[in-house]
């Protein structure tokens, strides 16, 4: 069991269809970054941003909704480590009669795009997904020279890459991506377990992911729907850091629907204090993961 303080990220809304099924996931960027204040004061160090459309409630890629979420979260006054995603733009759809054309629901457009917000508001952390895969129903495609190039204008923003792996391919096309100068060492990486069709949330995936990644690596992981707290205290105790939140699990307990994303950080608190870690600070973070003093409220 490690003693290093654990660093605990708050995922606030995603882009899934989930609106419905949880009336506690934060859709309008108000909305967003209230929780993720909320979040901070529960005691996460980090706050994941997706933004939604209010209209259809569903996913979006505006930047003017990235920046009034980072906006309210910076002149809050809150100390907390933002990481804004960018998965979005990455979703493909073959058409039936020909599949090289996309059909409704794909997104898929240039890695220019999928990091224009990192290059406007500079936040200190952003995901990017490495690799492609299924994706539920549909495919989610990330080639290497689109990762190249998003790396390349993140590298640029002076802002740290959390390099998320869904499987352990994801993690050897990494490896040899720090390999050829494309990220610097030492790397962040997020462990997702559960999603269709990645690796299992189960502890032998989360162990042999966590034994492929490279020496000196920072890394967190996690587990979605019911996995999510039992991984809180897997992760922790085989040195890693963690994440909960709404983006991934809709529910605090059986049955009973979590009614914020503060909850779901309160209840992962206490768990990380019955297995003896110290939950890390926004500024322990920082010194953790060696964050850009330059990155940091940059706006």
């Amino acid at each position: 069991m490690t003693t290093r303080s654990t660093i605990l990220t708050c995922a606030l809304t995603g882009a899934g269809d989930t609106t419905g099924k949880n009336p506690a996931v934060p859709v309008t960027a108000k909305e967003i970054a209230t929780s993720g204040i909320e979040a901070a004061q529960a005691g996460a160090a980090i706050i994941h941003v997706h933004v939604r459309e209010p209209k259809t409630r569903l996913g979006s890629m505006n930047v003017d909704y990235y920046r009034e979420v980072v906006e309210r979260v910076r002149d809050s006054g809150v100390d907390v480590v933002i990481n804004l995603t960018t998965g979005p733009g990455a979703r493909f759809v073959p058409g039936d009669e020909d599949p090289k054309i996309a059909a409704p629901g794909s997104t898929i457009t240039t890695p220019e795009r999928r990091v224009e917000h990192i290059m406007a508001l500079r936040p200190e952390i952003c995901s990017l997904d490495m690799g492609s895969m299924n994706f539920g129903p549909h495919v989610f495609a990330n080639i290497p020279a689109h990762l190249s190039t998003m790396a390349a204008s993140i590298r640029d923003a002076g802002v740290k890459p959390e390099l998320e792996v869904f499987e352990a391919g994801h993690i050897q096309l990494a490896v040899k991506m720090v390999a050829d100068g494309v990220f610097e060492a030492p790397c962040l990486f997020q462990i997702v377990l559960g999603v269709p069709w990645g690796a299992p949330a189960t502890p032998e995936a989360m162990i042999f992911m966590r034994d492929q990644l490279p020496p000196g690596a920072n890394w967190a992981g996690f587990g979605i729907g019911r996995a999510q707290f039992p991984f809180v205290a897997l992760a922790a105790m085989l040195g890693g850091h963690c994440r909960v939140g709404l983006e991934d699990n809709l529910y605090l307990e059986k049955g009973v629907l979590a009614p914020s994303n503060a909850a779901l950080v309160e209840k992962a608190v206490r768990i990380l204090q019955l297995t003896g870690a110290t939950v890390a600070t926004p500024a322990e973070a920082r010194e953790i993961l060696g964050l850009r003093a330059s990155a940091a409220r940059s706006l």
